[in-house]
């Protein structure tokens, strides 16, 4: 089924159960992702996918969105600095990229023709982690997210 199907749902219709309202002294992120949850697909702006998909929220239905952004615009700055988007879901967990294989070689593809010259204003180690998506998905192996 084509997620183009679902752009006038919320997370919370498509990936259920529906969350509850926040705690009354729920952190501000909390707020927001539960807010955000409850947004039509289609109006969910790039830091709202880089939040969610930051969050590990419903990502079978953020990571694709995510992608068709990085396809046009790899570097996206989403909020905080350029390939923000793109850092975020290069480390969306393998388990979500077996059941997107496709989305997963697109997003491959649009990380590798990266000039090394791109990753100068990425945080450090990131070069190191879009390289690990990039092997992953050439190998068909997991990527070893690193735990901090």
């Amino acid at each position: 089924m084509s997620l183009l199907l679902h752009l006038d749902r919320t997370l919370d219709e498509l990936d259920p159960p529906r969350w509850p309202e926040p705690a009354a002294d729920a952190t501000r992120l909390v707020r927001t992702v539960h807010a955000l949850r409850r947004v039509r697909l289609r109006d969910l702006r790039p830091a709202d996918l880089r939040t969610l998909v930051s969050q590990g929220v419903a990502l079978p239905y953020v990571a694709p969105l995510a992608v068709r952004l990085l396809v046009d615009d790899p570097l996206l700055d989403a909020y905080f600095y350029p390939g923000d988007l793109l850092l975020a879901t290069v480390n969306v967990p393998a388990t979500v990229w077996d059941l997107l294989p496709e989305l997963a070689k697109e997003l491959r593809a649009v990380a590798s023709a990266l000039p090394e010259s791109a990753y100068a204003d990425l945080p450090r180690d990131a070069g190191r982690e879009i390289a690990r998506f990039v092997s992953w998905c050439r190998l068909g192996s997991p990527p070893v997210v690193p735990r901090s």
